[in-house]
């Protein structure tokens, strides 16, 4: 029942305890930047239900110009500050517009790219509304790992506009071909699987002389098995060999919120205590 009034868009009990309950297994398994847990809902439908112009059947449909009239984070995040202590950083999240353009149901535009666009400005208001409140804010684009448009750089380019924290670029999937372009894109931080997909480590490696910061995944997000706390530190060890002191984070390969909750606080877990052991050992 909680979940269909969501869907209805009726009054529902609060989401607060989810949110709270998520935060809470990070901050106690050593994570030091949190996000909300991404708790309500896909990705996609997140935003498709707050912009204008979409609908949510069994798939987010465009039916008008996409808009920007309210946030759609922020009281989460609001909410979320009020729970991590002082020293635990905020992360923002916002879904790509490619990824974005590429998931919903196209009634309305007839043509991706108008669709992307028109999402990174809403999508950038978005940004711009939470930026006093978080301390990142990463784009999740995993369809770039698949079809990278030509206009990747420049769609990026829309939605990071104006905004002067620091920023992620989420990419999961094999990206090991696109490596150059990733290396331009407007961003600070490149943040990939690399523990699904370590040839990602040796493509990067071809590019020594780059200036981008990065985000290691270390332990898998598509498989309840939790890595051990050496496997997960050797994992570490390779990555520091070929970015040194450009890693900036060190994550689990993308959300966890797929994975039943004693694995995945078990991952984040096992993932503080390698990086402990690699910096003290």
């Amino acid at each position: 029942m909680l979940m269909q009034s969501y869907w209805d868009r009726q009054m529902i009990p609060s989401w607060q305890p989810f949110i709270n309950e998520a935060v809470n297994d990070m901050v106690q398994a050593g994570v030091q930047l949190v996000s909300d847990g991404q708790t309500r809902d896909p990705f996609v439908t997140i935003f498709a239900r707050g912009l204008q112009g979409c609908r949510i059947r069994d798939r987010p449909e465009i039916i008008d110009k996409i808009g920007y009239s309210h946030p759609i984070t922020l009281a989460d995040l609001q909410y979320v500050r009020t729970l991590l202590p002082k020293t635990i950083k905020l992360l923002g999240l916002l879904v790509g517009p490619y990824t974005f353009s590429e998931t919903v149901v196209d009634s309305y535009y007839h043509d991706k790219e108008k669709l992307a666009f028109d999402a990174a400005k809403a999508l950038n208001q978005e940004a711009r509304t939470i930026e006093p409140f978080v301390d990142m804010v990463s784009v999740d684009e995993p369809y770039f790992s698949t079809s990278l448009p030509t206009y990747a750089a420049e769609l990026l380019g829309a939605v990071t506009d104006r905004i002067t924290i620091p920023l992620r670029l989420h990419v999961c999937g094999d990206v090991s071909s696109i490596v150059p372009q990733l290396l331009d894109m407007p961003v600070d931080i490149l943040s990939h699987e690399f523990k699904a997909t370590p040839k990602i480590l040796d493509a990067y490696s071809q590019y020594p002389d780059n200036k981008k910061k990065f985000c290691i995944g270390c332990v898998r997000s598509d498989n309840e098995t939790v890595e051990s706390v050496t496997e997960i530190s050797h994992h570490i060890e390779k990555a520091i060999n070929i970015f040194g002191k450009q890693i900036d984070q060190l994550s689990p390969d993308c959300g966890l919120r797929l994975l039943n909750r004693i694995s995945a606080f078990e991952k984040l877990k096992n993932l503080t205590a390698a990086w402990e052991k690699v910096v003290y050992d």
